[in-house]
């Protein structure tokens, strides 16, 4: 649809908002139960357009973090279903952005749908993530305990301000960072901890357990 076009739809439905106030004004029955119908139908469209387009773009969001993390198996059959998504309703909304109650569903949706589509997928949790621990201790129980819950640790010994420090590089799984948070945290409540996503890794302790 044109600039022109929608300019001219947006004029007309203008007019029609301020036919709906006239109708409002004036106490016939019958124009006002014809006017709560029209409304009603105008909202259900709107509604429609802000949730084909919430699901698209959380789709398309997904998506687009899956093929940054190197994860293009489940990003190739999310975009099967985005697709279809797209053919069987985006077209719809694309031709009918042509009032005030459309282009701001439209907007709403796709505000929502980059922030579920974000939400999902950390819910989700796909690939693997690694941690740098730093711990005042030079004890090895924390590591240990690590190592027992399965997950890989490699540790060595460094240099802080205060004197000698544990470091880790914990290896896991994303879906398991809130266990591993909660095994330091109560091991060494003082630990220096930070997160990392690799793209991917080969050999080590994980080369035959993926």
């Amino acid at each position: 649809m044109s600039e022109t076009a929608i300019q001219k739809n947006l004029e007309q439905h203008s007019r029609i908002t301020l036919k709906w106030i006239i109708i409002i004004s004036k106490n016939d029955p019958a124009e006002k139960r014809r006017l709560v119908i029209r409304m009603s139908q105008v909202v259900l469209f709107a509604l429609m357009i802000m949730a084909i387009n919430i699901t698209y773009v959380s789709l398309t969001t997904v998506r687009f973090i899956l093929v940054i993390k190197g994860l293009k198996e489940y990003a190739s059959m999310l975009s099967m279903i985005e697709v279809l998504v797209y053919i069987a309703g985006l077209s719809i909304i694309l031709k009918n952005l042509d009032s005030y109650w459309n282009i701001a569903a439209y907007c709403i949706g796709y505000g929502i749908g980059v922030y579920l589509g974000s939400r999902i997928e950390e819910r989700l949790a796909l690939g693997y993530m690694t941690a740098e621990v730093i711990v005042d201790s030079l004890d090895e129980t924390l590591p240990k305990l690590l190592r027992k819950k399965g997950f890989g640790v490699t540790t060595w010994t460094g240099e802080g301000r205060d004197g000698k420090r544990l470091l880790m590089l914990v290896l896991a799984k994303r879906n398991r960072q809130k266990e591993l948070l909660n095994i330091v945290n109560d091991s060494c409540p003082s630990a220096f901890i930070f997160f990392q996503e690799p793209k991917n890794f080969r050999g080590g302790f994980w080369a035959g357990r993926r």
